[in-house]
């Protein structure tokens, strides 16, 4: 029996050992993730957070709500306030990007068993049980609940609102060949928020914000879908990679470009010169160095092309804090 034991528990935890260390096919190499203790891991992966480009995909929208508040309604303008909300946002984001992976690779699992990319992550590998991934969402939820506690009413509401989005969102794929814009309307809904949270309610120009953010992200999403599409052809997934097929350069430039007139139109009238070309120099010039990047037969290139839409975010961002602070700032030295 002894004998039995000493050969029967080492093959267990050697095993048990393997299927914690499982990377999936997507996860990010040589990151701190990947030197954490064994049983976190996974849900590290689960979060996404040795990936953090989600994060900064659903960041961005909400400072430039909270900028294009300052600027179009400078009255509210407070460096301290600015400080906690982008603070609170990055906290919010980074747990509610969590749960918002966690909740799709649950409804996902099915699907992700069967692509080539995603079925050694960690619900459809093992590594986390449902019931788990479940009380994991509620974690997270939690976290963000005390975030969004500290925001004004309005904002409480309207953030609530997502939620509906957010639920909705995995099951596009399998009736729509649109996922992605529907994507663009969950991720986005922080530039609403980002607005709201400084004046408590919302503007025509706040909508036009998030409409340009809308389009940027049927413009990077179709980029980031073009590395499934063979798998996803075969699961019975839809995506705008697939519909567009050998056009999809073409239509992700109307996208950028839709995104970058509305983004115009949201800073005109109030935003100066300077900004507007940060804009347009800045970001155009952005996006067409991602399309030119962009190539639909090659995944290495799509992720990298869609990875590079932090930077783009930072150029976006740049542009309205030019306009609501930098600028102020260098006419009062002026003036003084």
């Amino acid at each position: 029996m002894q004998a039995d034991s000493e050969v029967f528990f080492p093959a267990v935890k050697r095993s048990i050992r393997k299927i914690v260390d499982i990377a999936p096919a997507d996860a990010a190499a040589r990151t701190w993730v990947a030197r954490t203790p064994g049983f976190v891991r996974p849900y590290l992966r689960l979060m996404r957070l040795d990936r953090p480009i989600g994060i900064w995909l659903l960041f961005w929208p909400c400072i430039f709500g909270l900028l294009l508040s300052d600027l179009a309604e400078p009255q509210t303008r407070s460096w301290a306030d600015d400080l906690k909300l982008a603070a609170l946002f990055a906290i919010g984001a980074t747990v509610m990007r969590g749960a918002g992976c966690t909740y799709n690779d649950i409804v996902d699992r099915d699907l992700d068993a069967r692509v080539a990319r995603t079925r050694n992550r960690p619900i459809p590998s093992g590594q986390v049980s449902l019931r788990n991934a479940w009380l994991f969402i509620a974690l997270q939820g939690a976290a963000g609940l005390a975030v969004l506690l500290q925001l004004n009413r309005f904002s409480i509401v309207l953030s609530a609102c997502s939620l509906a989005l957010i639920a909705i969102y995995p099951f596009l794929k399998r009736v729509t060949w649109w996922p992605q814009a529907w994507l663009g309307l969950t991720f986005n809904w922080g530039a609403l928020v980002g607005f709201a949270a400084k004046t408590g309610h919302l503007s025509p120009r706040a909508f036009l914000l998030y409409a340009a953010c809308l389009f940027w992200t049927l413009g990077y999403d179709t980029i980031y879908a073009q590395q499934d599409k063979e798998d996803d052809a075969l699961a019975g997934v839809k995506s705008t990679a697939r519909l567009f097929g050998r056009h999809s350069k073409s239509w992700v430039t109307l996208f950028y470009l839709i995104a970058l007139l509305l983004l115009i139109g949201a800073a005109r009238g109030i935003a100066p010169k300077p900004a507007f070309a940060v804009f347009v120099f800045g970001v155009g010039g952005h996006f067409l160095w991602q399309i030119s990047r962009f190539e639909i037969h090659s995944s290495s290139a799509c992720l990298a092309v869609f990875r590079a839409n932090r930077d783009a975010g930072a150029v976006i961002a740049l542009g309205f804090l030019y306009a609501a602070w930098i600028q102020p700032l260098f006419q009062a030295l002026r003036l003084s």
